[in-house]
């Protein structure tokens, strides 16, 4: 860690395995990132690469099942002194899902918007009620208080009417306007981490760019960091400053916005950006794909996890050797053979 970086979560070789009838399903296989305070970072990949479950294990609320099992979740509730010296942390990993040390943490500290507000949201308490009980948890106001905070945060999301939607239900709602009462109760507390996990998945163009706008003002204005979960390339050229590509529960390549969309190093990542649709493309002309299937659960290949849809590949190396995560000479990161000194 040098002494000018102030970062505020520092994830370490965590694992987190689901224990499953069928076997043992490894989402998480020993991921590490670092996120620097106000600052937005992305990460992608095809669905079941382990996205979600990353931003799960660091609030402790894995579905039945699900456990760390390895890694340590460091945060860092105070910046860094001004000589550099990194605050105490507190590692989130070692804590109890039911501990008040995490439930103090999370949705005060730490925020987090679901990628289904309909599912998220209660469907028999209003948004008013639900947004009131998060700030008296957290903040010890009455419920006048709380309420009056609730309204306040609704109306600075850009809610219409939000002394009407204070008092309605969530299927009452539109999904925009739902995706915006789940932006407002997770910024109530306003915490230092908001992870937004496909927060315009569902929601029309128009929509779609309106709440980009505000998680941007929203970020300005509190001084956040974001954790961006997303599969559209396009969300994370507009919205990120680095990027993290996800395959299989492991991290393929990790690199600022700019270098990962002019210069990708992974054949994954190269092979994503190929996928997307391009200006001025000619007409009639088939999108790329990645060829093959995403592997099933409880049949990972050996090697790097990659090779079975990789056009890189190399037989006797990439289907025996796992690559580590190398750093490259401008700070990069990236696991693959391609990369990785010969050996001598």
């Amino acid at each position: 860690m040098t002494a000018k970086r102030d970062l505020l979560l520092e994830v370490k070789d965590l694992k987190t395995h689901f224990h499953l009838h069928e076997g043992m399903v490894k989402a998480v296989d020993g991921v590490s990132f670092e996120l620097e305070r106000h600052t937005t970072m992305a990460i992608v990949g095809e669905s079941g690469c382990g996205k979600s479950v990353t931003a799960r294990s660091i609030l402790q609320i894995l579905d039945r099942g699900g456990r760390i099992v390895n890694g340590e979740i460091l945060y860092y509730r105070a910046p860094a002194a001004e000589n550099g010296t990194p605050p105490p942390a507190v590692d989130l990993a070692k804590l109890h899902p039911d501990s008040p040390e995490i439930r103090a943490i999370r949705g005060a500290e730490i925020a987090m918007i679901f990628q289904e507000p309909m599912t998220a949201f209660s469907p028999v308490h209003t948004i008013g009620f639900q947004m009131a009980e998060v700030i008296t948890l957290h903040q010890k106001v009455a419920k006048t208080e709380a309420r009056a905070r609730a309204l306040a945060m609704l109306r600075r999301v850009g809610v219409p009417r939000p002394e009407q939607s204070l008092d309605s239900y969530v299927h009452q709602l539109s999904g925009g306007m739902r995706q915006r009462a789940m932006i407002a109760m997770a910024l109530s507390c306003r915490p230092s981490l908001l992870i937004a996990d496909e927060p315009t998945t569902a929601i029309d163009v128009t929509t779609q760019a309106q709440i980009l706008e505000l998680m941007r003002e929203l970020q300005q204005e509190y001084g956040m960091s974001i954790m961006l979960i997303t599969h559209d390339l396009g969300v994370v050229a507009e919205m990120a400053e680095s990027v993290m590509v996800m395959y299989l529960g492991q991290v393929v390549e990790q690199a600022p916005v700019d270098d990962i969309f002019h210069d990708p190093k992974h054949p994954y990542t190269q092979s994503l950006l190929r996928s997307i649709p391009k200006l001025g493309a000619q007409g009639g002309r088939k999108l790329e794909t990645i060829k093959g299937a995403i592997p099933g659960p409880y049949a990972r290949p050996s090697g790097c996890l990659f090779h079975p849809r990789c056009p890189a590949f190399m037989p006797g190396q990439c289907d025996q050797i796992q690559p580590p995560l190398i750093q490259l000479d401008d700070g990069r990161k990236v696991s693959c053979l391609l990369y990785a000194e010969p050996a001598r």
